[in-house]
């Protein structure tokens, strides 16, 4: 593939860091997204090629990744990208399960009017399951819906272990929404939850939370185990 001039040029001036970034941030958008497969093998000269960017910040890129659990190491070979399994779907789900129903409750009465606006923005996106970039942007709604109401909180720590969670669990939904389209169902339940953080009704929150992934969850077990293809994706490469 040609690298282009201009291209060429800003990113020899960039600094490392900066080159960093862009590489950590590309890399991890096409994990989550699935156009790097779960269990596909990838090297580092194969992805400076591609993303057209030096050894160094790919290097420091992965290294990030593989901190974040999105790659692993296989010594003199390269990389993996992390396979999905049945447990780490069961896994993501009850850490969900255990921290954003509580997050809700510690955010019901404090929605402010600009937040709650950009939460109802969020709610009004939809999908078409045989659209890749129709699920992205659904999913990158989705995952600023639940992240506002975390960052209400005021809990940083809280945050950070959510956006994770999160990063894995938009490779879950990427596995799953395209076999059917759930956006509708997802933003019933969606401004259900709004209305009670806005009202401040806390135990309504917290249950309506716990019940909006509980309908995740089931969504995309049904899809990884009724789909051979999906299911030979989420149980190989390892």
């Amino acid at each position: 593939m040609a690298i282009l001039p201009s291209e060429s040029h800003s990113s020899a001036r960039a600094p490392i860091p900066l080159l960093t970034d862009r590489a950590y941030e590309r890399i991890k958008h096409d994990v989550i997204t699935c156009l790097l497969a779960p269990g596909a093998e990838i090297s580092e000269p194969q992805l400076c090629l591609h993303y057209r960017l030096g050894k160094a910040p790919v290097r420091m890129a992965l290294i990030r990744l593989a901190h974040d659990g999105l790659v692993r190491a296989i010594p003199r070979r390269g990389y993996r990208i992390s396979a999905v399994t049945l447990k780490d779907i069961q896994d993501i789900f009850e850490l969900r399960l255990m921290l954003e129903p509580v997050a809700a409750r510690m955010a019901a009465g404090k929605i402010d009017t600009r937040r709650a606006l950009a939460l109802e923005v969020a709610t009004s996106t939809s999908y078409q399951p045989n659209s890749a970039q129709s699920i992205t942007d659904f999913l990158e709604a989705n995952k600023a819906f639940h992240l506002a109401i975390v960052e209400t909180t005021g809990n940083a720590r809280l945050s950070a272990m959510i956006v994770q969670l999160h990063d894995q669990m938009t490779r879950l939904l990427h596995l799953g929404l395209g076999l059917r389209n759930r956006s509708r169902e997802m933003q019933m339940e969606q401004r259900a939850l709004l209305k009670a953080l806005v009202r401040g009704h806390g135990d309504s929150a917290e249950q309506l939370a716990r019940e909006h992934i509980e309908a995740a969850r089931s969504m995309v077990l049904s899809a990884v185990m009724s789909s051979r293809g999906i299911m030979n994706l989420a149980l190989g490469g390892e």
